[in-house]
């Protein structure tokens, strides 16, 4: 049987709008009791909980075959794993170094660290992008820049 391409029923309106909103507002709720590192800058594996959630909550709001309560369940567990994860990485170093990629100095005392930047893939365009944006003209020896875990680049001024 074919599925209905622009209009299926009202029932079906309905149940998206009614399911929609009570999963919006738990998925909400489960966030704010979670805090604040739930919706922090974004590393790898805070993008892949966030797309998880998203998806999850697409999957509740559009498939009439995962019932509301199953949704939400999913939507607590994920957040509940990033939770312990990130409660497990504060507490084991060992633990946060298999979760988080370090920090890697791309540019230390205004000279270009070559085999950095091309690991990391980081252009010397974006190198002095970030140094414009943080004020500064141009690459003297008192600027090193780092690419930071959240894929944000850091410029560090040092010395006169």
């Amino acid at each position: 049987m074919e599925q209905p391409v622009f209009f299926d029923s009202w029932t079906s309106l309905g149940r998206v709008l009614l399911v929609g909103t009570i999963a919006y507002v738990a998925l909400v709720a489960m966030l704010r009791v979670s805090g604040k590192r739930t919706l922090s800058k974004m590393n790898a594996f805070d993008l892949i909980v966030t797309v998880a959630l998203g998806s999850t909550l697409a999957t509740v709001l559009l498939s009439r075959s995962v019932p509301l309560l199953d949704g939400i369940t999913a939507l607590g567990l994920l957040i509940g794993l990033q939770y312990v994860i990130t409660w497990a990485s504060i507490r084991s170093e060992r633990f946060q170094h298999l979760i988080k990629a370090e920090p890697t100095m791309v540019l230390s005392q205004g000279t270009p660290l070559p085999d950095a930047l091309r690991r990391q893939r980081v252009t010397m365009e974006e190198v002095h992008a970030a140094i414009r944006g943080a004020g500064h003209d141009g690459i003297d020896r008192s600027i090193s820049v780092v690419l930071e875990t959240d894929g944000s680049l850091s410029v560090l001024k040092t010395g006169g």
